[in-house]
């Protein structure tokens, strides 16, 4: 009899050290057994697209029950950390044109996801009012735009693509650089006034729904053809995240529905709160990035 017992009392010591060890693979715990919060960041750069974007995921990410870091960088940099590992994720890159050169540089060292918004494009943008279609009608025209071109970061692929631009087409034109906000604060002067204005412009952007614009034609392709906006990983990120890796893959929306975001802000919302509107608004969405 006592050897039955003993065989029981072992038994039931399998089951409990199997058991406890299953539910330590369901959750992340710490050196002491405790449970930790999961956690996840996401790199960024700072243009009114990628804030909208970037925010709208880590609201999802937080009603999923992550804590979420945002890091905003410059684009090299953003690349550069996902390479090295600084950064779990980036929902930003704009391919295949737009950034090439950084995929060039860091993308053996990166996993590119998949793609979370088709259709983007970028180039130079006037107001429809100007009375040129094309770049190469530009030199014509100098000193209506006074011989400049607003840009935005310095780094950023849109403005080297513009400097390939000038030298393509002979443009007597000075590219400055600004920022974001800074480009998007000179044409929105610009346009209130009736004043020529060109900027470094791309879609999704929330000025082609506030102001009636148009690109200006690139007939040789200087600034390439339509665009997709990738999702990136550092990697080990799937293996050790499986669940925040499978939110990311499944994180896709239209061009419709960043504009919407943008807009808000521009607006006057914060992003917080523009951000949280829109996945309050669309549930099913979210819950199929979260679930599947």
């Amino acid at each position: 009899m006592k050897g039955f017992f003993f065989v029981l009392l072992v038994l039931f010591s399998v089951i409990f050290v199997a058991g406890c060890t299953n539910n330590a693979a369901d959750s992340q715990t710490s050196d002491s057994g405790a449970e930790t919060a999961k956690e996840v960041s996401i790199g960024y750069v700072l243009w009114d697209s990628e804030i909208a974007s970037t925010n709208v995921l880590k609201t999802a990410y937080e009603q999923a029950g992550y804590d979420v870091e945002l890091k905003a960088v410059d684009v090299g940099p953003l690349y550069q950390g996902l390479a090295d590992g600084q950064v779990d994720m980036s929902i930003a890159s704009w391919m295949p044109f737009t950034h090439a050169s950084y995929w060039d540089t860091y993308g053996d060292d990166l996993v590119m996801v998949g793609r979370n918004l088709e259709g983007a494009k970028i180039g130079l943008v006037v107001p429809s009012y100007v009375t040129i279609d094309s770049i190469d009608e530009m030199n014509s025209v100098a000193d209506k735009f006074d011989g400049k071109i607003t840009g935005i970061e310095p780094g950023a692929g849109i403005m080297s693509a513009t400097e390939n631009a000038i030298e393509g087409y002979g443009l007597d034109y000075t590219l400055v650089a600004s920022s974001s906000a800074g480009m998007a604060a000179e044409l929105s002067g610009a346009y209130e006034a009736g004043d020529w204005v060109v900027v470094t412009g791309w879609t999704p952007h929330w000025m082609f729904v506030r102001f009636d614009m148009k690109y200006l034609e690139d007939p040789p392709g200087v600034y390439g053809g339509e665009e997709y906006i990738g999702s990136m990983a550092r990697t080990g990120f799937k293996e050790e995240s499986p669940e925040a890796y499978a939110i990311l893959e499944r994180f896709s929306w239209k061009t419709s529905d960043m504009e919407s975001v943008m807009l808000a802000v521009e607006g006057g919302a914060t992003v917080e709160d523009a951000s949280q509107a829109w996945v309050d608004a669309n549930p099913e969405t979210v819950n199929y990035w979260i679930n599947g």
